[in-house]
């Protein structure tokens, strides 16, 4: 078998060379042939034709058909026991959510990386968790301390922050190589079917007997023990991650190890009441895996479905645009039927088969540390091991998509286009990479030869029988269709600061640690 090599122009007169197998595989037109695109033609799926008129009944008829085949109701939280802000444990999460009391150095809160008004996260590529020249600047001009542990002029986060807005409906795993994942994977059930869940603590795929009952509550044990997102790279060094939880646990009991580390703490009588215990102790109801489930409690009651493809799946055919109808058929229909597939990954109600997948996203960021190279990250692979795991990272929901970039487990996109572009052609979106749409600090130094590895899994897979994208070719109308659909999938209440205000703490501080967020323009969060 030949080899060929094919210079790849990365932005800025970068060449990005790969050696790979001349046998690539074959491009699929949004048409499902390749005549079509050798003539240099390109089928325009679900646009009108014949006698078809713009919003005529026979394009809402062709999208109930997908709808109903693909048995859609349009509300992901339907038969959830979600819980509502208002209760009480929702209500100690929210604090706890924002204490940065949380965080090792007294320097970051959860709510730092996952802001309510940033959509339940940052709005940045990678994250800054600790050190930040300004702890309670958020999102974009939110920098790294020069001179801080493990400083190297970058964010410290090496991947996107996921949002937690709807994040109990999660039924199989959390994270972006999803190393929380429940063992049941009921659906539904967001964890909490008896089965247990498995974390990092414990040998894959064993159960983690100090897991709360579901999955959100069992994710919120691990930021805090992540050196660079809470933990810092002081607090507890090179202790194990149970006893950094339980030391922050006594910080904010006053109890233990904990005591005096705090200006204050008023923290009991909020436990006592939302764990229904009056007379409980510090020591009794302030523990690490309380702290989890009221922290799980609060991001579960982040419920935001109210979109409009919800409205129009359950009968309002004015809620979207007929632009969004296309897309919506473009992004349903398989390739055969003039589509484009997408939601043979991103599946259901709530846009996700919960699924790791190798897509070749750009490497940018510090990456996570591992034998192949410090800057690397090959995503579930160091969780399973698996050959087709290694570059692969679970599929994002779509639901608030267009409010929760920049895109990808990288952050590598800063456009839903970009981001759309990538999935149509890796190939060619990489060619025409823009390093440009990154913030300046944003480590890029091996990104080339990073990415380079990741699109060579990709083609691996595709010639290995491992399921990942394919290619297509849709024309400029037809890309602007796909994203009028995704902007549909968009709750309107994400962008309502007054709605969003209900997950932000106006309470009395309980331990003089809150987070009192602003942007780069000084503009309060």
């Amino acid at each position: 078998m030949s080899l060929v090599r094919f210079p790849i122009s990365l932005g800025a007169g970068a060449l990005f060379v790969l050696s790979l197998c001349s046998c690539l595989p074959q491009s699929t037109s949004s048409s499902g042939t390749t005549a079509a695109l050798a003539a240099g033609g390109v089928v325009a799926t679900g646009t009108p034709t014949g006698g078809e008129i713009f919003g005529s009944p026979a394009l809402d008829q062709e999208l109930r058909a997908e709808i109903q085949r693909f048995g859609l109701s349009g509300d992901p939280s339907i038969g959830r026991n979600l819980p509502d802000i208002s209760g009480p444990l929702p209500q100690l999460g929210m604090d706890l959510f924002f204490t940065k009391g949380l965080g090792g150095d007294l320097d970051s809160a959860c709510a730092t990386c996952h802001h309510p008004a940033l959509a339940g996260g940052d709005a940045l590529s990678v994250g800054v968790g600790v050190d930040a020249v300004d702890p309670e600047l958020l999102g974009p001009g939110r920098t790294h301390k020069a001179g801080s542990p493990n400083y190297d002029g970058g964010p410290t986060i090496p991947r996107n922050s996921p949002s937690t807005f709807n994040i109990g409906m999660w039924d199989v795993g959390m994270f972006w190589n999803r190393r929380v994942e429940s063992i049941g994977r009921t659906p539904g059930a967001n964890g909490d079917d008896g089965q247990g869940i498995h974390s990092p603590d414990v040998p894959f795929p064993s159960v983690d007997p100090l897991c709360p009952s579901n999955l959100a509550q069992a994710q919120a044990r691990f930021p805090v023990t992540a050196m660079d997102e809470m933990r810092g790279f002081q607090f507890e060094f090179g202790n194990f991650p149970q006893p950094v939880r339980e030391h922050l646990a006594a910080r904010l009991g006053n109890y233990g190890i904990g005591i005096g580390e705090l200006p204050y703490t008023d923290w009991l009588d909020k436990f006592r009441i939302a764990f229904n215990n009056p007379t409980g102790t510090a020591e009794e109801l302030i523990t690490e895996q309380n702290i989890a489930t009221a922290l799980g409690e609060y991001e579960r009651s982040q419920v935001f479905v109210a979109n409009p493809w919800r409205d129009y799946v359950q009968g309002n055919l004015s809620a979207i645009s007929d632009d969004a109808k296309r897309g919506a058929l473009l992004f349903y229909r398989e390739a055969e039927r003039g589509g484009v597939d997408c939601a043979s990954c991103h599946s259901g109600d709530f846009f996700t088969d919960e699924e790791p997948y190798v897509l070749a996203i750009p490497q940018v960021g510090r990456g996570q540390s591992v034998n192949i190279g410090h800057t690397q990250d090959v995503g579930r692979f160091l969780v399973d091991g698996l050959p087709q795991s290694m570059f692969a990272f679970r599929t994002p929901s779509l639901l608030n998509v267009s409010v929760t970039g920049p895109w990808g487990h990288s952050g590598a996109y800063t456009t839903m286009e970009g981001m759309l572009r990538h999935h149509l052609d890796p190939w060619v979106a990489l060619n025409n990479y823009d390093f440009g749409q990154l913030a300046p600090d944003v480590q890029i130094t091996d990104t080339l030869v990073n990415t380079t590895l990741a699109y060579q899994q990709l083609l691996w897979c595709r010639n290995n029988g491992f399921e990942t994208i394919q290619d297509f070719t849709l024309n400029q109308l037809e890309i602007d269709q796909m994203l009028a659909f995704m902007d549909a999938l968009t709750d309107p209440a994400t962008l309502d600061r007054q709605h969003l205000s209900a997950w932000v703490p106006t309470s009395p501080d309980p331990d003089g640690q809150r987070l009192v967020g602003h942007d780069q323009f000084g503009n309060p969060l």
